[in-house]
């Protein structure tokens, strides 16, 4: 009996059931870490705009905050895919979601800064699940 199909017994799952959710944990490591891969391309792209629309929101040291903000967004996008320390890099994406949301979206009172906000808070709710339950078996975390 293979170490899948062990588990999936134990858990009374069928072996299918239980290969289906690695899988599934998999892609949504991707689906997931692709807005922060993309956001911070778009960010070394352009980094005047991104440090202009930081420092329009009040923030200090922009050019930092630039580089901080690409950093952990391509380098935790890319960790997250390849299931590299799954727990800490999805605690720090989540942390930097709540973080971006209330300094660049907290206006209530136009609806599209809402979704934005409610869209940060989603992604961090996200990967505070894959903080609490790991990568699945596909990843460098299992290897």
């Amino acid at each position: 009996m293979t170490t899948t199909s062990a588990t999936a017994a134990a858990s009374g799952a069928p072996a299918s059931t239980a290969a289906t959710g690695h899988v599934l944990a998999a892609a949504g490591r991707v689906l997931i870490a692709a807005i922060f891969v993309l956001s911070g391309i778009g960010k070394i792209a352009n980094p005047q705009a991104t440090i202009g629309y930081i420092a329009s929101a009040g923030l200090p040291f922009a050019p930092a905050a630039l580089i901080g903000a690409a950093l952990i967004e391509v380098g935790g996008g890319l960790a997250r895919i390849a299931g590299f320390r799954t727990r800490f890099v999805a605690l720090v994406l989540a942390g930097f979601s709540v973080v971006a949301a209330f300094a660049f979206h907290a206006h209530f009172a136009d609806q599209n800064q809402l979704i934005h906000f409610l869209k940060n808070l989603a992604m961090a709710g996200g990967l505070l699940q894959v903080a609490a339950f790991g990568s699945g078996r596909i990843g460098f975390d299992k290897r």
